[in-house]
């Protein structure tokens, strides 16, 4: 082959990359500019002030000898949310993280973002909180589609997450050989 048909192969190859990089970007560019905006809220949410998580509050011992019963903590948390903030809504829990190191256990709800910290000795309510970070979270990878639409095993997030991640794979690649690509012609260029 000549050096003359392989810089032609290459330019060509840098056009189809060209042309793959910007309909990429263009077809994609509100999905990567959500993304980006929800990441970044996900990386900060630690340090946003409480505004996106709150902090963890402490009870008053880290000892479990002294901590109520999780169903006696369970029974505070479900009665605080039903006659302090609403009693429409649900009390399906998501998830109980207890914080041994803290004293607290915080209570997680399924259908709503309120979320509650309750000592584990006194049964004291000591934060009680809207997750924000959730809703992010939920719009970052997809999911709150799976919620709307109620699929049932998540096959929006895993369609949605696939898809854009292999569209950002194909987004550095072609990135990159659009900044290598002509860096290499002009090197051949000035070997011949």
């Amino acid at each position: 082959m000549t050096k003359g048909t392989a810089r032609k192969r290459q330019a060509k190859l840098l056009r189809n990359f060209r042309k793959a990089h910007r309909i990429t970007g263009a077809a994609l560019f509100i999905f990567f500019f959500v993304i980006s905006i929800t990441g970044l809220l996900l990386g900060w949410k630690k340090h946003s002030g409480d505004l996106i998580l709150s902090k963890s509050y402490a009870g008053v011992s880290t000892n479990l000898k002294h901590w109520l019963p999780i169903d006696s903590l369970h029974t505070i948390a479900n009665t605080y949310l039903l006659d302090s903030i609403s009693s429409e809504l649900s009390t399906e829990i998501d998830r109980i993280d207890i914080r041994k190191n803290k004293g607290m256990v915080k209570f997680v709800y399924t259908d709503h973002i309120w979320s509650l910290q309750i000592d584990g000795t006194t049964g004291k309510v000591l934060h009680v909180e809207r997750r924000y970070s959730d809703v992010i979270e939920k719009i970052h990878d997809g999911s709150f589609l799976d919620e709307l639409l109620g699929t049932s095993n998540k096959q929006i997030k895993v369609f949605y997450t696939s898809f854009m991640g292999l569209a950002l794979l194909l987004f550095t690649i072609t990135g990159f050989w659009l900044w290598y690509g002509p860096k290499r012609m002009k090197r051949n260029k000035v070997s011949t």
